[in-house]
């Protein structure tokens, strides 16, 4: 039998990696050796080992006990399961046999933390979507008490230990042969407790900071999409580093324009003459006004094609298409003149009606290509 895998090697992700890194990682190998998926012989097998490793160091109890005594610790070494009672009975007998010589379970509650990431909103015009810009926006985010710098305690005073769990951080409650562990509810994990709170932060060792960050838009974006700002959220704790800032993008309405996934889309009206007769007309396009050439004899619904005026690809070349469809507009007043016009080209096209003719799959594939 094969010995274990490292569970940290198996998702690929670093001993110091938060929940937010283990949850993303597990996600990623989940989705990528799922049975229903990757249909390779060794998928399944991988799968299970990428879930049991998730299993372990998503859970703050086993992870603790998987880093001291890997996967010996967390089988029980002969005495049982133990995985589901913290460090239990395991630890405490680790522990015995070292109390006479000075040694001391250490605690990460002051290891370095990563900090949150922040998510803000950001509304674009149309324009600004298409081409791309940069953009001004004011974020609020935490950073350490220049105060207190950091310690939660006005300065002239110091945090003192905890007495409810001696500086430890948690509190232990024996249940005949067990133990379980917990965070102390008095200095929640943090081995101390503030006396006199810092005037500025209020004993949260945080403030809240406004500041002013520049936002480079690619060209090509739509709604929905979100921009990273690595390190451009809330600051870690203990040296840690900082989270990520999201922008999360909403692009405004065109008057005019649609867009669809990279053409944009356009509904031009035109009279029973320009239809009949064929005509040369000018458009808007994203670029400016552009001339269009209506053939004779157009119908209602009829899509031509300008090539490269649609929206840049993101983050490669090339431009989608403008799609312009054709609406043959019924005059609804007309003049005398007008009436006389029409009664005259009415007898010369007769008053026979000609059923439509359903469109096989060939004709409305042309029509959509504006062939």
């Amino acid at each position: 039998m094969s010995a274990k895998r490292d569970y940290y090697e198996v998702l690929g992700v670093g001993r110091s990696a938060d929940q937010d890194e283990v949850k993303k990682a597990f996600r990623r190998l989940a989705r990528q050796y799922h049975p229903d998926v990757n249909k390779n012989p060794d998928a399944e097998a991988k799968f299970k080992e990428v879930n049991e490793a998730h299993e372990v160091l998503s859970d703050a109890q086993k992870r603790a006990t998987y880093d001291r005594f890997g996967h010996a610790g967390l089988q029980g070494g002969g005495f049982g399961d133990f995985s589901g009672f913290g460090f239990g009975a395991f630890d405490d007998l680790f522990e015995s046999f070292f109390t006479g010589f000075g040694t001391r379970r250490t605690t990460a509650r002051k290891a370095p933390r990563r900090g949150e990431d922040i998510l803000t909103r950001l509304t674009i015009d149309f324009e600004e979507a298409v081409f791309g810009c940069e953009k001004e926006i004011e974020v609020s985010h935490y950073e350490t008490c220049p105060h207190c710098s950091g310690s939660g305690a006005e300065p002239g005073t110091q945090p003192v230990r905890c007495p409810q769990c001696n500086g430890m951080g948690e509190v232990r409650r024996s249940a005949g042969f067990f133990t379980q562990i917990t965070t102390c509810p008095r200095c929640g994990g943090e081995g101390e407790v503030v006396s006199s709170p810092c005037s500025q932060c209020r004993g949260n060792k945080r403030v809240e900071v406004s500041r002013r960050m520049l936002v480079t838009i690619d060209p090509g974006v739509d709604t929905g999409m979100r921009l990273q700002m690595s390190g451009g959220g809330h600051e870690g704790a203990y040296g840690g580093p900082p989270g990520n800032l999201y922008v999360a993008l909403t692009v405004k309405r065109h008057p005019y324009f649609r867009r669809q996934e990279n053409d944009i889309l356009l509904d031009l009206s035109i009279n029973f003459a320009q239809a009949a007769l064929g005509d040369e007309v000018e458009i808007p396009t994203l670029d400016g006004e552009e001339k269009l050439a209506i053939p004779p004899g157009t119908q209602t619904g009829k899509t031509l094609r300008l090539r490269g005026k649609g929206v840049p690809y993101l983050r490669r070349n090339g431009r989608g298409d403008q799609l312009v469809t054709v609406r043959v507009v019924t005059p609804i007043s007309l003049d005398d003149h007008q009436k006389h016009l029409f009664q005259e080209l009415a007898k010369t096209l007769g008053k026979e009606v000609i059923p439509q003719k359903e469109k096989g799959i060939f004709d409305k594939v042309k029509d959509a290509f504006g062939a």
